[in-house]
């Protein structure tokens, strides 16, 4: 069983009270009805209505019935034998529908079409590199599952009007190269074409670095190497990857790096490659505590470029006294208090920072592994004090170590001894707890450092601009979680250099799409509306009639109610039906 609804809550604010309406679907599970939220509506208002349909327009055009979509028999009139109407070819349609939209929108596919020239047997590079990129938004998978499955079972090939056999492997593989060619340019298009469609602010950049491994040897990539791994697999070879994305999270360009490069080794390059395609002035970076070293930070200032960077944890104990004074701290969001400070032996400012949330943690986490260290210890003690003979106490240090090893956190709380005693076991464990790990932890708890030489930002300003490097941070999980950057198949170097541009710019889609749905007030999860779009197919209708033998009609679904609420709040209307059996039109999507 499903049907949709819409459901609201209210919440009073500012002396209002505002209606949010939620789009919620009732799903029978066995002998259970339970209620799925597949869309968060905001207050349904005709602003935000006007908001999304004005975007639509931006991206997609103004509604016309394209050729592609006009089959010339909307006014044909034939008797039809009902006993042998059929349908056939039912295709996956609205995913890719919108995707091509997104692609289209963004510049994407007129850019290709002058950057990729076509094959030798007149195959349309910029066409495939549509497919290529569409896949990986909507369903990723791996170039050969592309070529023998799932192009023939989505509506790919009547949007792009290019037949099925022309989509392989090899002629995939050979677009994969092709736009790893122009890297530069597409990073350079889409940061312009963003601007103009979201008014994406470009001048504080969010930079970090993930790493992303192999399935296989790798033998024939140098940049193939383990490292510190991300994703917990210090066993596979692996390639990091830099991003950067603007102060919204819209990815602006991205450099690949060796699977065994520290993160501060990549600052200087990724810093000089993105100011050669997106210009100097007024830049401000922002990084996190991995790209805080020293020449790092002196080039920084010595080029005269503006920064925040996180600082390590042990460069608190510089602040233990403006730490513990109670003077000068400012609540800028409740939980969140900030001090700024001068930065010994350098003209820049220190960012003190505590947060109630965080010390609750950190908290936490010292009483867990100190509770650990006791009652391992109490375990060893006891194993050791009965003994009848003599113990040795570089085996009873052994323990010992491996205990403080596995409690990092609170190893430095506990002081152990070893002293000689009058007993059969000739020693005794003696452990104390050091104070001053605990008067350190009461003033550090929850507080962490930045770092910046910009002068003309106040305290919540410079600590809002830090706590954005979220957005790259939930750049990288899109990659890994949706669009499956991970693992790396491929064994070349170029191809593994080519399949990061195609996840790239389907996170480029993505980003679009994320933000077009909140000025539509749907919220943020794109793979939603993905999802509920996927389920709208194409058809061919067959209608055998009695003057005109069969007619066949390629007909769109019409949608139910949940993806009409969504296609409404998007400013989209699908078309009813398309031409079928021609693949020689040009390609042309209606909104």
């Amino acid at each position: 069983m499903r049907c949709d609804d819409l459901r609201y809550t209210t919440r009073k604010k500012d002396g209002k009270v505002h209606r949010y309406w939620r789009l919620v679907r009732s799903v029978r599970v066995g002998r259970r009805v339970i209620q799925q939220t597949v869309a968060q509506l905001g207050e349904l208002d005709a602003r935000g209505r006007l908001q999304a349909r004005a975007l639509a327009r931006r991206l997609i055009g103004e509604p016309e019935q394209a050729e592609l979509f006009d089959d010339g028999k909307q006014h044909l009139t034939v008797p039809v034998r009902l006993k042998g109407v059929r349908v056939e070819r039912s295709r996956r349609f609205g995913d890719v529908y919108l995707a091509l939209a997104l692609w289209q929108g963004t510049g994407l596919a007129d850019l290709c079409e002058k950057l990729l020239p076509s094959g030798k047997e007149a195959v349309p590079w910029a066409k495939m590199a549509a497919v290529l990129v569409a896949a990986r938004l909507c369903e990723p998978s791996s170039e050969l599952h592309i070529a023998e499955d799932r192009y023939r079972r989505t509506a790919l090939c009547d949007l792009l009007q290019l037949a099925p056999d022309l989509v392989n492997k090899d002629r995939l593989y050979r677009a994969l190269d092709l736009l790893l060619e122009h890297k530069a340019e597409l990073e350079a298009h889409l940061s312009r074409r963003c601007g103009e469609l979201f008014s994406v602010d470009n001048e504080v950049l969010l930079y970090d670095v993930t790493s992303t491994y192999f399935e296989g040897e790798a033998e024939a990539n140098p940049l193939a190497r383990r490292g510190y791994s991300r994703d917990h697999r210090p066993d596979c070879k692996q390639v990091c990857i830099a991003l950067v994305v603007t102060f919204d999270g819209f990815p602006l360009g991205y450099e690949v790096f060796a699977g065994n490069t520290h993160d501060s080794k990549t600052v200087q390059t990724i810093v000089e490659s993105m100011e050669a395609r997106h210009g100097v002035v007024g830049r401000v970076w922002i990084a996190d505590r991995g790209m805080s070293s020293a020449e790092n930070l002196a080039w920084l200032r010595q080029t005269g470029r503006r920064y925040i960077i996180g600082a390590p944890k042990a460069e608190l104990r510089k602040f233990a006294a403006e730490l513990a004074a109670t003077s000068g701290w400012r609540t800028i969001r409740e939980g969140i208090e900030v001090k700024l400070v001068r930065w010994p032996d350098t003209a820049e400012t220190a960012i003190l920072c505590r947060s109630a949330d965080r010390r609750t943690k950190e908290q936490a986490m010292h009483d867990k592994f100190s509770r650990r260290i006791e009652a391992a210890l109490a375990k060893l003690g006891a194993r050791s004090e009965p003994s009848t003979k003599r113990l040795s106490a570089a085996q009873i240090n052994r323990q010992i170590g491996r205990i403080l090893l596995r409690n990092q956190r609170s190893a430095a709380r506990f002081k152990i001894t070893l002293p000689a005693a009058d007993c059969p076991a000739g020693l005794r464990l003696h452990v104390e707890l050091d104070q001053a790990f605990d008067d350190w932890a009461a003033i550090s708890e929850g507080a962490y450092v930045l770092r910046t030489n910009i002068e003309d930002w106040n305290d919540e300003q410079l600590w809002r601009a830090y706590i954005q490097l979220t957005q790259a941070e939930a750049a990288f999980r899109i990659h890994k979680d949706q669009l499956r950057v991970r693992p790396i198949w491929h064994q070349r170097a170029d191809r593994v250099q080519a399949h990061i541009p195609v996840c790239f710019l389907a996170f480029v889609l993505w980003k679009c799409l994320e933000m077009w749905q909140h000025r539509a007030g749907l919220g943020n999860s794109p793979r939603t509306v993905l999802d509920e779009f996927a389920c709208i197919h194409s058809h061919d209708v067959i209608l055998p009639t009695t003057t005109h033998g069969e007619i066949r009609l390629r007909c769109i679904a019409q949608p139910d109610d949940a993806q009409a609420h969504l296609l409404d709040r998007l400013g989209l209307v699908l078309p009813k039906r398309m031409r079928a059996g021609d693949l020689d039109l040009p390609l042309a999507l209606t909104a």
